[in-house]
């Protein structure tokens, strides 16, 4: 099945911390945040509609309405098939997945009308379902593809697996998952190997390792921290944008999802894109982080 390829700016602003549970931001304070972030050059916004217990894509649709873009200078990308008990569904008595068709359609379907738009540029399954049937999956993601309510399809958290054995079916445009310096799996567990094998870029959320760093042992704090502050004075950088720019340095290609609510701090983000690590920059991080070198 041939179709556009999805595209992305490179940084990616994530939104979960923008309503019930983060910064609860008013709707105005959505509209600048946007306003600013679009003018940084980051187009592309990450949701989900279970953030906020249900109620952030909503608040992020009434500030969409006035911040004055263009609609198709940006990107929205959501997640769904998490039901998780909440005021606004009092209907799920236990949290569970679900992937079947009827929810897939019906989440992209309540997507679009919380955030006030005509399609998506890109679904996401949230989190890999025991239960999931991939041939279900597949008939709903054309159904919304026909009917022009959503571009591009992936998945978030899946296995390679997993992702293969949907990518069969249906072409995803991406696995978001989690990586960073902290959090290396997706390096070593054939995620990015995939993801180059498909031609398909990879999202990584939680890219600058938040409450990572104080968990590790004493000894690797201390070789990180070494590490980095002479990475720091070499390319005139901050810890968070030498985290960043060692992903960015992947052949995958990987998005950086950044979660912060400060236009300050996506700034530094973008900024970090013209940092070029050295092979042994990136691997001197890496054995720093692990606390061991590479075999």
């Amino acid at each position: 099945m041939e179709q556009k390829s999805l595209r992305l700016s490179l940084i990616v602003a994530g939104t979960m911390s923008y309503g019930i549970g983060g910064k609860n931001l008013s709707a105005k304070e959505v509209s600048s945040l946007i306003k600013a972030t679009f003018n940084l050059g980051i187009t592309s916004f990450d949701m989900a509609d279970i953030y906020g217990g249900y109620t952030t894509e909503a608040l992020f649709g009434k500030g969409w309405k006035d911040a004055g873009i263009a609609r198709e200078k940006v990107q929205f990308v959501t997640k769904c098939g998490i039901k998780a008990p909440q005021s606004e569904r009092p209907e799920y008595k236990v949290k569970h997945y679900d992937t079947s068709y009827d929810h897939i359609v019906w989440s992209a379907e309540n997507s679009l009308k919380q955030l006030g738009t005509d399609y998506l540029d890109l679904l996401l399954i949230h989190r890999p379902d025991p239960l999931m049937n991939p041939y279900e999956m597949a008939e709903a993601f054309h159904a919304l593809k026909k009917s022009g309510k959503v571009l591009h399809f992936g998945v978030s958290n899946f296995t390679p697996s997993q992702f293969e054995m949907l990518h069969q079916l249906y072409p995803l445009a991406t696995n978001q998952v989690e990586a960073s310096l902290m959090h290396r799996q997706p390096f070593l567990d054939g995620t990015f190997d995939q993801c180059q094998q498909c031609k398909v870029r990879p999202m990584a959320w939680g890219p600058l390792a938040k409450g990572d760093f104080v968990s590790q042992p004493l000894d690797i704090r201390q070789a990180l921290e070494k590490t980095l502050a002479a990475l720091r004075e070499k390319h005139n950088a901050t810890t968070e944008q030498l985290m960043t720019a060692w992903l960015l340095r992947h052949p995958a290609g990987i998005h950086p999802v950044m979660g912060t609510t400060r236009p300050e701090r996506l700034k530094e983000a973008v900024e970090a894109t013209k940092i070029k690590l050295s092979r042994e920059d990136w691997f001197n991080m890496w054995e720093a982080a692990a606390g061991e070198e590479v075999p």
